[in-house]
């Protein structure tokens, strides 16, 4: 989807894009829609640019096989790449694989998965209609949350992830995972209930709980259903503005 239409589709939801001059921070945008509101909307850090921008699927998928950026290699039974509907309207993005998803090579299995794919048909599309990816693709020993350098190493492989599916809408479940994607030291509390704006391109990134959070902390679970339903509805504000393809 180009940047163009991107911002017509935002446009149409009467949301007011701010545009950062030279660096600096924007100011206050022009008008705000009762549906998503302009205040709602922060601009996320911009798509990191390397090599794989240019890469297809499977030359992209190769080369995260074979990535040697940073010392979670060494460690690793392989890499996890991502799985689903690579032309999916929907994106979840996560943090890092697991012990299991280390194992079997595929993000968000076990109990975890379990509750995301809950969640996901919640929502409507359901696990098979989806593109599921996490920050890191390699994990980190001990399930320690990944370090600045070990996120900064995987990004331009997200980045093209992204703009290969070239989703409506991302859907970022965790903390790490929401302020990785967004440049920004935020808590997840500020982030959730807002549309944020993702890159150059403007992807539209929903923030809420990670499932293996929620099944620690079950009494969040009512929160997370808030988060899915305003994803749900701007997704259908988007797709609606979109019009037939």
């Amino acid at each position: 989807m180009q940047r163009a239409r991107k911002l017509a589709y935002l446009a149409e939801l009467g949301v007011e894009l701010y545009v950062p001059r030279a660096g600096a921070r924007p100011e206050t945008p022009l008008r705000e829609s009762p549906a998503v509101h302009a205040s709602d909307l922060a601009v996320g850090a911009p798509l990191a640019p390397r090599t794989e921008s240019v890469l297809d699927w499977e030359p992209l998928r190769v080369a995260v096989a074979a990535c040697t950026r940073c010392a979670l290699h060494a460690g690793r039974t392989q890499t996890v790449f991502g799985v689903g509907d690579r032309s999916a309207r929907w994106m979840i993005v996560g943090e890092a694989p697991g012990v299991e998803e280390d194992r079997r090579g595929e993000p968000f299995v076990g109990r975890a998965g379990q509750l995301l794919d809950s969640m996901l048909r919640a929502l409507g599309p359901g696990r098979e209609r989806v593109y599921i990816a996490n920050v890191l693709k390699c994990r980190p020993p001990g399930n320690r949350d990944p370090r600045p350098e070990e996120a900064r190493s995987c990004r331009s492989y997200l980045d093209r992830q992204i703009e290969l599916v070239e989703p409506t809408v991302i859907l970022a479940v965790g903390r790490i995972a929401a302020q990785t994607l967004l440049d920004t030291d935020l808590p997840l509390g500020k982030l959730r209930g807002r549309v944020h704006a993702l890159g150059e391109r403007q992807w539209p990134v929903i923030v809420t709980y990670h499932p293996a959070y929620l099944l620690r902390s079950p009494g969040e679970k009512r929160k997370a259903w808030q988060d899915l339903l305003f994803a749900r509805r701007t997704f259908g504000e988007l797709e609606q503005a979109r019009g037939p393809q």
